[in-house]
């Protein structure tokens, strides 16, 4: 019962988010600030998200596998590369590295 519970919580709560998001005046979102804020915001949460998955383990810091993957990435990025092939490189270069170190 409490995790109908808390399935229907979220459900209101982002049903009213949506709400407040489309109340917003449209004066206020074209301001430059605001602009450049919805632009910057997505690309921050998105690393702070990466980087707490790859270098935490409950509420511990790690060095594993895990960031051997993530620098196989940026170095792919730094390449160039298409998508694909910085996620298959993140693959292939932490899976190795876990069968290395065990």
């Amino acid at each position: 019962m409490t995790t109908w519970l808390a399935i229907g919580l979220t459900f209101a709560g982002c049903y009213a988010a949506k709400l407040l998001g489309l109340s917003v005046p449209s004066g206020a979102l074209e301001r430059p600030l605001v602009r450049r804020l919805a632009a910057l915001l997505p690309v921050a949460l998105l690393a702070a998200l990466t980087a707490q998955q790859t270098f935490a383990d409950g509420a511990t810091l790690v060095l594993d596998a895990r960031a051997a993957g993530l620098a196989a990435a940026g170095a792919a990025l730094l390449l160039r590369a298409p998508f694909l092939v910085v996620v298959a490189a993140a693959v292939v270069v932490t899976a190795a590295v876990r069968a290395v170190a065990g």
